[in-house]
């Protein structure tokens, strides 16, 4: 058995799902929309400019889900869900590519610094069953609490992904060395460590930082919204 390894955002899917997510929650008015995409904005800047702070962002985004109730938050993921399985013409290339590789029999997981709540929305529509993602804090460690607006431990993101994927392949009583070929599909030039890290890197629609190093190394290419998934 492979392992195959699928960024979120702008690899399986053509957007950011936390700025898809957070527009969703001004449009249903859970959130100032003003100070939220103010607040976005300054984020993608600093993204940019490479000096972004993953661990403030996340607080960002898990201290929108902080103050409303857990049933209010499911309700309204479930609408949000309904909205992203209407945009499915623009996620069958990301279902393609999975398709491809759950036909070989691999093992499939989505790893993205999208924190769990919202990233669950994804793995449900492309039908991957693992997601390891940043894990939003709830209220005294209990799973269907209230949200705390902090998150648990490092998010899953740059470096940390490694640490993330090497815990996850742990609760399954596995380890890198089982699976005979690993891949990770990335198109963010934050994720050369967990690139460098499988057998097969390739960069999705890569940024221009990250296209420069896939050039660099030599690691495949693809422009999955215009090239067959295989």
């Amino acid at each position: 058995m492979d392992l195959a390894l699928f960024d979120l955002d702008h690899t399986l899917v053509p957007f950011d799902s936390n700025t898809a997510w957070m527009d969703f929650l001004i449009r249903a008015g859970a959130a100032d929309a003003d100070a939220a995409a103010s607040q976005n904005r300054i984020f993608a800047r600093t993204y940019m400019a490479g000096t972004f702070d993953p661990h403030a962002y996340h607080r960002f985004t898990a201290g929108l889900l902080a103050p409303h109730p857990r049933t209010t938050l499911e309700q309204w993921r479930q609408a949000f869900a309904d909205e992203v399985a209407a945009r499915s013409a623009e996620l069958s290339p990301g279902s393609a590519l999975v398709e491809h590789h759950r036909g070989r029999g691999d093992l499939c997981c989505i790893v993205t610094a999208t924190n769990r709540f919202v990233a669950q929305v994804f793995a449900r529509r492309f039908g991957v069953g693992h997601l390891v993602a940043t894990e939003p804090a709830t209220r005294d460690g209990v799973t269907d609490a209230m949200f705390t607006g902090e998150i648990i431990g490092d998010p899953c993101f740059g470096d940390c992904k490694i640490q993330h994927v090497e815990r996850w392949l742990s609760s399954l009583g596995r380890g890198r060395s089982d699976f005979g070929r690993t891949c990770f599909y990335s198109d963010s030039r934050n994720d050369p460590p967990l690139l460098e890290w499988v057998d097969e890197p390739v960069a999705v629609n890569p940024d221009a930082v990250l296209r420069a190093e896939a050039l660099a190394r030599g690691w495949r290419i693809v422009d999955l919204r215009s090239a067959p998934a295989g």
